[in-house]
């Protein structure tokens, strides 16, 4: 349960109230604080209303209304056009956390032209997915100005279990290309794993428990198991979102001059499930493509 907290005398500012920016709104809104959002997809805010967000007629409105905002979009490619298009009402002493998972060039273009402005930028990446940040059990990583990341402590302490400074504008963005490069290859390694164990005749529950118990055990397996046994892949953090990560984690590790070979052989297997139909579903229906014996049932319709 989040401890209520005084609201400020303006409401925070949220663009993008998808699968992980809802959750963020309404662990905020659970906290005692005034949230007034806005999302392209009507659905979106029909959601956000209900939880007692204020909805925005446009981003324009959001801007002007804070002072604080936190911004949840697919890449930095959605974030730089939206800044671009809002540049007139950005205003002095606002503080943009970047939550979206993206290029780290791009967080540090973005905080270098918007501090010209007086305007605080901090890239303030989340490791977790939806569910995790429901449950208060996402950790973050937020790079940019130290005493700007210290003043938001308390905002964090609601949104995360845990939040690091890891230390210059771009470095969040770096460390969640990081955790997500361990954390998807752990969960295509798991889905292999439990392909393996039906091809050999097993029960797939008793090789989860299995699993758990023994030295193979990773939180993806609380995370992801029932999902892929039971072929429940309704999206916590869509495929095609982590394809896009791998995308930039490839070439984050080919400039700095590594081999990346399982990074590699992830991407294809990513690609290989996204052109199958499977982007918008969560990233565990990964487990099909692993083996056709693998017994899980068809893939619901996104």
């Amino acid at each position: 349960m989040i401890p209520p907290s005084t609201s400020s005398a303006k409401p925070i500012g949220i663009i993008g109230v998808g699968l992980v920016g809802f959750e963020l709104a309404r662990r905020l809104i659970d906290g005692g604080k005034a949230v007034i959002g806005y999302d392209i997809k009507p659905e979106r805010l029909i959601e956000f209303a209900r939880i007692k967000g204020q909805v925005a007629a446009g981003v324009a409105d959001v801007i002007t209304a804070c002072d604080l905002l936190l911004i949840s979009l697919p890449s930095h490619q959605e974030v730089t056009a939206l800044l671009e298009l809002q540049a007139a009402n950005l205003h002095s002493g606002l503080t943009i956390i970047d939550t979206t998972t993206g290029d780290p060039a791009s967080s540090e273009a973005i905080a270098s032209s918007l501090k010209q402005r007086g305007i605080d930028y901090l890239d303030a990446t989340i490791s977790g997915s939806s569910r995790q940040v429901r449950d208060g059990s996402a950790v973050m990583m937020v790079g940019g100005d130290p005493t700007k990341f210290a003043a938001c402590q308390d905002l964090f302490a609601l949104l995360a279990d845990a939040t690091f400074h890891t230390g210059a504008n771009g470095t969040g963005a770096k460390m969640k290309l990081i955790t997500n490069l361990v954390l998807g290859l752990n969960r295509a390694v798991f889905a292999e794993g439990l392909a393996f164990a039906e091809g050999l005749g097993f029960d797939l529950a008793l090789t989860l428990k299995i699993m758990r118990r023994s030295p193979a055990y990773s939180y993806v397996m609380d995370a992801k198991g029932e999902k892929m046994i039971e072929g429940d892949f309704t999206p916590e953090a869509r495929l095609s979102q982590h394809l896009k990560d791998v995308h930039l984690i490839v070439e984050a590790g080919l400039v700095a001059g590594l081999p990346m070979p399982l990074s590699l052989a992830h991407r294809d297997i990513l690609e290989a499930a996204e052109a199958a139909g499977l982007g918008r579903l969560d990233n565990s229906s990964i487990i099909r493509m692993m083996s056709s014996r693998t017994t899980v049932p068809p893939a619901p319709q996104p």
